[in-house]
């Protein structure tokens, strides 16, 4: 019997000066991806900013859905259906990031690549989608065919089966999982 698990890919435009020039180049509504475990979003891992100030500080981060970058964010939430096996080996890619992330950094030149479509390669560096590609081709969820270097977010839906399950701002859907969290089913009778 395959046990199966559900990831999400959360794709997000966070207003951001660094995201509007992004965003005039793709002409894309979001570009950042991230992946997350959880339909709350609480481990949500990704290549981004480390500080909210300076978009130039970046590396691997796992990422707090409630700070202040993410307060008026607007996304696109998907989910993937997975084997536990897929999981197990996607997991573990993401921890073994984690563990030396101080070894890793963003890859900002690799931005430029993408503009060009010349894949750039740099050790231990990454910029979001390319981050999530990884993690999703290393757990044998899916089979790339453009260089890892050269994926965008909108790519990423498109790249398996995908079912996108919110879009609109990210406030409102925390506030929705929240209310599912808290609902009583029965009502509470006192005496």
């Amino acid at each position: 019997m395959i046990r199966e698990k559900t990831v999400y890919l959360l794709l997000t435009d966070t207003g951001t000066i660094l995201t509007r020039i992004i965003k005039s180049y793709t002409k894309k509504p979001y570009n950042h991806a991230s992946i997350t475990f959880d339909d709350e979003l609480i481990e949500t891992y990704s290549f981004g900013r480390k500080t909210a100030k300076n978009p130039f500080i970046g590396g691997f981060v796992r990422e707090d859905i409630h700070s202040v970058l993410f307060n008026q964010a607007y996304c696109a939430i998907y989910s993937l259906t997975i084997t536990n096996d897929e999981y197990q080996k996607m997991y573990q890619y993401i921890q073994e990031i984690s563990a030396k992330r101080e070894q890793y950094r963003y890859n900002f030149i690799g931005l430029f690549g993408v503009m060009f479509k010349k894949p750039v390669y740099r050790k231990n560096a990454f910029f979001c989608s390319q981050f999530v590609a990884s993690v999703l081709k290393e757990s044998q969820v899916i089979g790339f065919e453009i260089d890892l270097s050269l994926v965008e977010p909108y790519d990423l839906p498109h790249s398996a089966n995908f079912q996108l399950i919110y879009e609109g701002r990210l406030s409102d859907y925390k506030d929705s999982i929240m209310n599912k969290k808290v609902h009583v089913p029965y009502p509470i009778v006192t005496s």
